[in-house]
């Protein structure tokens, strides 16, 4: 049974703005509105509730100091806020895992994956699907600019980054980087080529892309499945809207051209819900949808895309 969980976080972006807060939190409620939940309650889901974060502070300090000074930072934006949702989100996520639930998570950004690592490794070794407009592969390792995890989120899963977020428990990496597989990436990804040296695979949306032709979507999906499929107990789904095209999704954080049509991502959850665990929905930003319509076109492909989530579990 699909069991729908609210975890409005806001913490892991960027201000939109100076002394503003990222409109995602906003998000499950747009969807309920949207009529996502009555679609998918009519189908058998159950409505579990939510996860609240913590309050978002900006609260970064920056390596710029005073005069040309610099500090070292090895901490994120609202760091400690995120982990203290990350482990009350992880905690839900296993009792809904133990009861033999299907978890639809409604983000929120993707921050979330550090909850849902936590729950998942704490269970045994998953392999991950990771559908996002991009690599979410920037660590300390590779930019100097790392402040906000839902923009590092993958490769904290696997363990590239610093130790509060790639191994909050003291276990070791959330994902053996072999057995994830990313889709949805544009291809001037800055990060594109150092993920395509770590993980299992990688396929940015240009590969994906086939119009009305489902061929390209059917191959990359069985691709990711086959390199998830190496995992011992079975594999999370992670959806960002904004592998979405702009022209179709425009109200997320960071839309960039090139992605899926809403026919193609509704193709491609189709193929991948059913084998998945669970699955989170990140970063659509109500706060750019004034008037709904784009609340509407996601919750019908939501409402399609993962009626069969775990089915094949």
């Amino acid at each position: 049974m699909i069991a729908i969980l609210a975890a409005p976080t806001n913490l892991g972006l960027r201000p939109p703005q100076p002394g503003s807060v990222p409109g995602c939190a906003k998000a499950p409620e747009a969807l309920r509105e949207a009529g996502l939940h009555r679609q998918l309650m009519a189908q058998g889901a159950e409505d579990v509730g939510v996860v609240l974060p913590g309050r978002y502070v900006d609260d970064l300090t920056t390596n710029d100091g005073a005069g040309g000074s610099s500090t070292v930072r090895y901490r994120l934006r609202n760091q400690d806020a995120i982990l203290d949702h990350a482990t009350r989100f992880a905690a839900r996520l296993e009792q809904l895992l133990a009861a033999g639930r299907a978890p639809l998570v409604l983000g929120g950004d993707c921050s979330l994956l550090l909850g849902a690592g936590m729950a998942l490794a704490r269970r045994g070794s998953y392999g991950l699907i990771h559908i996002d407009g991009h690599t979410d592969f920037r660590h300390p390792g590779n930019s100097e600019a790392c402040a906000s995890l839902a923009g590092e989120d993958l490769a904290a899963a696997v363990g590239r980054h610093w130790t509060a977020v790639a191994d909050p428990e003291g276990t070791g990496a959330s994902f053996a980087a072999q057995h994830v597989a990313h889709l949805g990436c544009r291809d001037d990804d800055e990060h594109l080529a150092e993920a395509r040296g770590a993980l299992g695979l990688v396929i940015p949306a240009s590969r994906l892309r086939g119009g009305h032709d489902t061929s390209s979507i059917a191959a990359g999906a069985a691709r990711a499945l086959e390199v998830v499929g190496r995992a011992r107990d079975g594999y999370w789904l992670h959806l960002d809207v904004d592998v979405l095209d702009p022209d179709h999704l425009p109200a997320v954080d960071s839309p960039d051209p090139g992605g899926l049509s809403l026919q193609e991502l509704t193709e491609l959850l189709t193929r991948l819900a059913p084998g998945a665990v669970g699955v989170q929905v990140t970063v659509f930003d109500p706060d750019l949808d004034p008037d709904g319509r784009y609340a509407l076109l996601l919750a019908d492909v939501l409402a399609v895309g993962l009626e069969h989530l775990a089915a094949g579990c």
